[in-house]
């Protein structure tokens, strides 16, 4: 799959000797859908910032469309779509006008059908005449992404587009978003809702105090660091573990009442070893009462990897 974004070695570090961007290495492919994930003050919209020229890099270089973002950046530029966290528009104008505004601004040729099939496929049109300032936090939303769609870019940034919107309008947003990666536009999104990198996301990178820990593909992730837990509830407390269990990852917990298992690898052996444990556990003679599995979730391995402020390779 083609390239289409390019950082290398992309440092950031204020006059204040944070560092913001800590020698970022990433690869955006054509028509993917990606996620960076990250904690507040991780770096993300720092990122953002230095692709779409609003942050200048300390070091490093970024290559959109081929073109080299330091020399030849207007070119590239134009082919970039933002949608910033903070709405910022004028509140007085009306919808129609402010996404024409943002079209002429890339030095796009005024296109009232054009105009009009962005503010249909967001569900705007029939607030087009409407001062902004009027519209609901969802639809302003809509408004921003209805800005950077309007002089159709080839790479969207989203940076946190579904912060403070309802359950039901976020669900809407996600298949909008669907919808951009169909006709070809291809997405990097921002945000702290693990549930949407796992609903829309293809790849989803993890930043942490300016570090990329992990590139992946969600399946990957899960396959790669997924874990087992399981705790079994016994009838009776133990003071010591079964020889028989050997090196299985388990300790007795809560007074002895639990043996819990944690282990695996998210391919499938942590859940062979947890029925291997039960079995080892009836031959033993030992009872137990209930049975509490999980296997981990993206959110789980996220908090893991910020946790340990360490990647499992890029």
């Amino acid at each position: 799959m083609d390239t289409i974004l390019s950082l290398r070695g992309l440092t950031k570090t204020y006059t204040s000797g944070l560092t913001a961007l800590d020698n970022v290495h990433l690869d955006i492919r054509k028509g993917e859908i990606f996620a960076l994930l990250g904690p507040n003050g991780a770096g993300k919209t720092t990122l953002i910032g230095a692709v779409c020229g609003l942050v200048r890099p300390t070091a490093g270089s970024v290559h959109a469309f081929g073109l080299d973002m330091a020399k030849d950046w207007r070119r590239a530029r134009g082919r970039i779509g933002l949608v910033p966290q903070e709405i910022g528009t004028d509140m007085f104008d009306t919808v129609e006008r402010q996404v024409a505004y943002s079209r002429g601004m890339f030095g796009c040729a005024p296109d009232k059908s054009r105009i009009e099939e962005v503010l249909r496929s967001l569900s705007l049109w029939d607030k087009r005449s409407s001062e902004v300032r009027t519209l609901s936090g969802g639809m302003k939303r809509r408004v921003m992404i209805a800005k950077a769609l309007s002089h159709d870019p080839d790479l969207l940034f989203l940076d946190e587009p579904t912060a403070g919107v309802d359950v039901e309008l976020r669900r809407d947003m996600w298949r909008q978003i669907d919808t951009l990666r169909e006709q070809g536009v291809t997405i990097i999104l921002t945000t702290h809702y693990i549930e949407e990198a796992e609903e829309m996301a293809d790849r989803v990178g993890v930043i942490d105090k300016g570090r990329v820990l992990l590139v992946d593909g969600k399946e990957a992730i899960m396959g790669r660091l997924g874990r087992t837990e399981a705790h079994f509830t016994l009838a009776e407390p133990l003071t010591t573990l079964p020889t028989a269990i050997g090196e299985m990852p388990v300790t007795l917990e809560n007074g002895g009442t639990w043996i819990c298992y944690r282990g695996g690898d998210g391919s499938g052996q942590g859940k062979q070893e947890v029925a291997d444990l039960a079995r080892i556990l009836v031959e033993e003679g030992i009872i137990f009462t209930a049975i509490e599995q999980k296997e981990s979730s993206l959110e789980d391995i996220f908090v893991q990897l910020v946790k340990d402020g360490q990647g499992a390779g890029v």
